[in-house]
């Protein structure tokens, strides 16, 4: 019994297990926030993007949560980011993980059995690293409520394409038991305010970016919570 004592108090004084638990060794969860520009906040500064938004969000709530690294990049796909974001999140040894990752596959033409296969690898690849329950993902914006989208559909239905990218996301979140928050559905009241727009008529605004929190944000706290 007195070895056992003396075992646990050794465990607890080399602090909390990481990266596989929810603790890293400084008492934080490390997050990792994997995306494009909805996630690295393009027309808004870093705080004011929802990746920085969650983690105080978080926190306020007792959930000591440490936005790590927020690699992500505007224009970026699924390839890109398997290229770029992942050595990074590596690195980072995270203890939770967003990834929310698409828009540019749509824009760009990749075929639906292409973006299929780029976001299961990418999926795949980020639970090499850690747990599906201590994943979220967030699906895809509909860009064309917003004054600029038109520019980018290549003469196509936004809504449609992005719907039918957005049905992928979630077949490959439920084949692997990945929590999915639905962005897609919260996007499209930004037709009736366009104050949820930046000053480049395409991405949220700091006001747009609180309602995607909003909406991330219970998700975020079930995993956490777990």
């Amino acid at each position: 019994m007195r070895i056992l004592f003396i075992s646990i108090i050794f465990i607890l004084a080399l602090g909390p297990v990481h990266p596989q638990g929810v603790f890293a060794f400084d008492g934080e969860i490390r997050y990792v926030a994997i995306g494009d520009s909805y996630t690295v906040g393009t027309g808004v500064s870093p705080q004011e993007a929802w990746p920085s938004l969650l983690a105080d969000h978080l926190r306020k709530t007792g959930i000591p949560v440490n936005l790590a690294a927020n690699p992500s990049r505007n224009g970026w796909t699924t390839e890109d980011a398997e290229r770029w974001e992942m050595p990074i999140l590596r690195k980072s040894a995270p203890a939770f993980v967003t990834l929310m990752i698409g828009v540019n596959d749509w824009v760009q033409g990749f075929t639906e059995e292409r973006f299929r296969a780029n976001f299961t690898d990418l999926l795949e690849d980020i639970l090499s690293e850690l747990p599906a329950g201590k994943i979220l993902v967030v699906n895809i914006p509909d860009f064309s409520v917003t004054p600029a989208g038109a520019k980018f559909s290549a003469g196509r239905d936004i809504s449609k394409g992005i719907t039918r990218f957005n049905k992928i996301i979630a077949e490959v979140c439920k084949e692997k038991g990945v929590e999915m928050a639905d962005i897609y559905t919260a996007s499209q009241t930004i037709r009736f305010d366009l104050d949820l727009v930046a000053q480049d008529g395409l991405h949220p605004s700091a006001k747009g970016h609180l309602l995607f929190e909003e909406t991330i944000y219970p998700h975020a706290k079930k995993i956490l919570n777990k």
